[in-house]
């Protein structure tokens, strides 16, 4: 890691710390949306069974939504031509704010994680800090598909756009509602190229059948390509997503 990378990353920390409403709603939305889906579930059992796919989805989505908006205000403001023309090269830069955003996505996913375990009492096999770790990988990628995708977006209206293009059909194919071996055959080729299907299945395999890292370790490494892909194409298109 490079010093521009710390001194971004720290900036973007302190600039989000600072606006208390923000942090308000990181902390309290996701509470309140796993307090919904956790209340509609009267049966534990069925929440037991989806409670890996949700953890891995929600990781994403929320993962996605924070940086997405929060990378389009720093280039709305100006802050991202500062930064291209300086001497820092724009991996740097990507990688300063995937460090940034990441602490807060992490917040957010981890709350979800000790909310539903602890609160809903669901039960599962695994190592929670296997858990864990996997989920931080996910966290990663999404962090870096929401940097990337707001590069394709001209203001906060068109981020939120993205959503429903980007994640409700990783959500809708990815395992979260039902197996990916019942869809027809055409749907299956697309769901094994998304993440999410991958994020899905590993959690599963780890909460549900008491699996370690290495036995999923494939779903792993498809979480980690992507957010080196992810990162990659975020730098690329980084120069020609400055706001203007």
């Amino acid at each position: 890691m490079t010093d521009a990378v710390w001194i971004i990353a720290k900036r973007v920390i302190n600039q989000i710390g600072r606006d208390h409403r923000t942090v308000a709603m990181i902390l309290i939305v996701p509470l309140v949306v796993m307090t919904l889906i956790g209340l509609s579930f009267p049966d534990l059992r069925v929440l037991d069974y989806i409670a890996p796919a949700l953890l891995a989805a929600l990781a994403l989505f929320f993962g996605f939504l924070l940086t997405g908006i929060s990378f389009l205000r720093e280039r709305s403001q100006g802050t991202m031509e500062r930064l291209t023309v300086s001497p820092v090269t724009r991996l740097d830069i990507v990688v300063g704010y995937l460090c940034g955003f990441f602490v807060f996505a992490l917040i957010q996913t981890f709350i979800i994680l000790f909310y539903t375990i602890y609160v809903f009492d669901i039960n599962y096999r695994g190592q929670l800090w296997e858990i864990l770790v996997f989920q931080m990988v996910v966290i990663i990628g999404a962090v870096n598909l929401g940097i990337f995708i707001s590069s394709f977006a001209r203001n906060e209206f068109q981020m939120v756009q993205f959503i429903p293009l980007v994640i409700l059909p990783q959500m809708f194919m990815g395992g979260l509602l039902w197996p990916v071996e019942q869809m027809p055959d055409y749907l299956q080729w697309f769901a094994h190229i998304l993440p999410l299907t991958y994020a899905v299945d590993g959690m599963r395999e780890i909460m549900l059948n008491g699996m370690n890292l290495l036995d999923v370790w494939v779903d792993l490494a498809v979480q980690a390509g992507f957010a080196m892909l992810t990162s990659v194409l975020a730098a690329i298109t980084l120069r020609k997503g400055a706001v203007g």
